[in-house]
């Protein structure tokens, strides 16, 4: 009998942890970018993509002493990076002591993906709904 009683407290126990493993499952994968998991893998993309458009532009500064364009980075060859992962497309607006890139969603409004992310020079994110 005694085995019994542990044997369905073990369940029960193991029951729980996998109750409370899914609720915190579904609360924070609204932190990656949205409900699907292709919504997260996008908005992961996309901050890598700003990620290494805005390295270029560090190291593009440290050789010329100037901010780039987007498209001076892509003729350089400072990146490989597209000008666009859908559903955003990706631009540079740059001036004399900063730069900061942004990522613009086009398309249809998709609730908790934001509309627009974008970094600085000093590879600070930030977001936009």
């Amino acid at each position: 009998m005694g085995r019994v009683f542990g044997f369905i407290s073990l369940m029960l126990a193991m029951a729980a942890g996998i109750y409370i493993y899914s609720k915190q499952i579904q609360s924070t994968s609204g932190v990656a970018g949205g409900s699907s998991p292709k919504a997260a893998i996008d908005v992961t993309a996309v901050r890598a993509d700003l990620m290494t458009i805005a390295q270029a532009e560090r190291g593009y500064f440290a050789l010329e002493g100037k901010y780039a364009s987007l498209d001076e980075l892509i003729s350089s060859r400072s990146i490989a990076v597209a000008r666009e992962r859908l559903p955003y497309s990706y631009e540079v607006e740059t001036s004399g002591s900063g730069f900061r890139v942004i990522a613009t969603r086009h398309g249809a409004e998709a609730e908790g993906i934001p509309s627009e992310f974008s970094v600085d020079e000093n590879m600070q994110f930030a977001s936009r709904q």
